[in-house]
């Protein structure tokens, strides 16, 4: 992938290396009976288990789990960002999903990421700041979703993040360093010097007691009124002030913007492989659509040479994510503004049509996208590069519902600015800063009430009976896509333990440089792989953050990636 100056990739290489851990380190798998949660932080993972020791269903442990991760993991996700859930319902035998992306106030416009030239800005020129906030869709979404799966009463649902709020908790490893590797570009933006610096201008250290007062006084706020007092009144005048009063690209949000915003109940996106049965997130995330293609189109090929970490299971890997991705930046977007070819770009023939062009001896180089089989837009393809601070959550409850949730506040420490105790979203920066490319228009160009495109993955794989065998999902970016696809190949092809799957090296093609994470064998892997025409980079660490939870004899396993600071808790 081709970054846009040196700094970029600076910064990119910063926030890899601040969301992760070298995969040497030690990672735990959990087996439980009834009941699990795997979340990115213990003090999540808890109050999630509490509230399905309450009783309490998938999607209630997963609202706890999400509001005290906006505690403990600000920097990744929070209620002041977006979110997809996926939800199986075992009485139904039916999958769900639930939108609560951000969406683009009334003031956006096509051009707004352009400079006074027409060109495009570079990406992170409108971070910090109000200009790249979308209206956040958390609160809304987890209120749908309650509305139709909740057991336990809403407030009780926020008691752990407001008890841990007021009380503080030790700041964990994956916090600090992320402040420490964005401390150049963060410090000295008010809202994050006051809340993770001290006064001497060092940030806060590993185990040091973090409080947040205000938080809590929000979670009370919207656990007396519901969703309403947040998107009205005076927790939607902090927004609104914060995204107009911002020190730097200030935005123009409104009262009318935030009032009007409305998550939504989607289809969500399913497909076999081999004999298994996958559903995932659709538009406007495109992380479903391209988890199938690349599954779709690695089922040409046996199981046996699929195996990650070798030669022929790298390539051909590689090979099916470019074609993936080049489908990707041309025809995804929300599907409200642009006539997405669902249907056609998972097409049993178009897929297989696809998979045909993969050479298994050689590298097939920049990958263009294909003609499906359904009426679409000419369209030319998006150049955004793009990574997120977001979070990852599975859930399976005493009944076998099953959530698997990823959540954001786009990239780390999202905008960098603060309303009542929770961090504002960039998400606007996932639009394409091009609304037109050699004549044709964008996909993912901005719009007023436009939802950006996303990668999050959110994934629940089904065995050929039908029953819940596995669900993952990860942080990272539009790399989320490769990082789900190949932990699926990794239980389902090469029958790994969900531990194993989740912890292996990475490997990422976004349709441009092969990215093999750095560890045993990787280095004569990338000679191999150069020799066969690939461009190879061997990155130290690549930003995962993996969660899956698999059925078993007699109950569940469950793991989390060792990269960050998630764990895996059952009963």
């Amino acid at each position: 992938m081709k970054f846009a100056g040196t700094s970029l990739r600076a910064l990119c290489a910063a926030a890899l290396i601040a969301t992760s851990l070298p995969v040497t380190a030690q990672v735990t798998e959990t087996v439980a009976k009834h009941h699990m949660i795997a979340a990115a932080n213990p003090h999540a993972a808890q109050a999630g288990l509490d509230m399905m020791r309450a009783g309490g269903s998938a999607v209630d442990a997963a609202i706890a789990a999400q509001l005290v991760l906006g505690l403990v993991e600000p920097e990744s996700s929070g209620i002041g960002g977006g979110a997809f859930m996926l939800v199986y319902n075992p009485k139904t035998r039916k999958t769900t999903s639930f939108d609560g992306r951000e969406q683009a106030p009334a003031s956006a416009t096509p051009t707004m990421f352009l400079d006074a030239a027409g060109q495009p800005r570079a990406h992170f020129d409108p971070i910090p700041g109000g200009l790249s906030v979308g209206i956040p869709g958390v609160v809304r979404m987890l209120a749908l979703a309650h509305k139709k799966y909740g057991k336990l009463p809403w407030a009780k649902l926020f008691d752990p993040a407001i008890r841990l709020a007021e009380k503080g908790f030790p700041v964990g490893p994956k916090m600090v360093r992320q402040i420490k590797a964005m401390q150049s570009r963060v410090s000295d933006m008010p809202d994050i010097r006051a809340r993770f610096f001290h006064a001497d201008g060092t940030p806060l250290a590993e185990g040091e007691t973090y409080k947040n007062p205000e938080y809590a006084a929000t979670l009370k706020k919207i656990a007396k009124d519901g969703p309403d007092a947040f998107y009205k009144g005076e927790i939607a005048q902090a927004i609104v002030d914060a995204v107009h009063h911002a020190p730097k690209n200030q935005g123009g949000m409104t009262l009318a913007d935030l009032a009007g915003y409305r998550a939504r109940e989607r289809a969500p996106v399913c497909g076999d492989y081999r004999q298994y049965h996958l559903c995932s997130m659709g538009p406007p995330s495109s992380g479903g659509i391209a988890v199938l293609q690349m599954l779709g189109m690695l089922q040409r090929f046996p199981s046996e040479q699929l195996t990650p970490g070798t030669l022929s299971g790298a390539h051909l890997f590689a090979e099916a994510s470019r074609l993936a991705y080049a489908d990707r930046a041309q025809y995804l977007g929300d599907p409200a503004f642009v006539n997405v070819p669902i249907a056609g770009l998972t097409d049993k023939g178009y897929i297989a049509s696809r998979a045909a062009l993969i050479d298994p001896a050689h590298d097939m180089g920049t990958a263009v996208a294909g003609d499906p089989p359904e009426k679409h837009a000419a369209l030319s393809p998006q150049v955004s590069p793009v990574l997120h601070g977001t979070s990852h959550m599975t859930i399976v409850d005493d009944k076998g519902e099953v959530v698997a949730m990823t959540t954001s506040v786009e990239f780390i420490f999202g905008a960098e600015i603060f309303a009542k105790g929770f961090l504002l979203n960039n998400t606007l920066t996932d639009f394409s800063f091009q609304p037109v490319r050699d004549g044709k228009p964008v996909a993912n160009a901005p719009a007023p009430g436009k939802l950006p495109l996303s990668a999050m993955s959110p994934t629940i794989v089904f065995d050929k009976d039908n029953r819940f065998l596995v669900s993952v999902g990860s942080p990272g970016g539009p790399a989320i896509i490769d990082y789900v696809a190949q932990t699926l190949v990794g239980i389902l092809d090469a029958h790994m333990s969900p531990k194993d799957a989740i912890s292996m090296p990475r490997e990422i093609n976004m349709n441009g440089i092969t990215l093999l994470e750095k560890g045993p064998g990787a280095e004569t892997l990338a000679a191999q792989l150069t020799a066969m025409g690939h461009t190879v980079q061997v990155p130290e660490v690549e930003g995962s953050g993996l969660h899956g939870i698999m059925r078993v004899k007699n109950g569940y396993i469950g793991a989390a990636d060792p990269r960050r600071d998630g764990i895996a808790l059952g009963d």
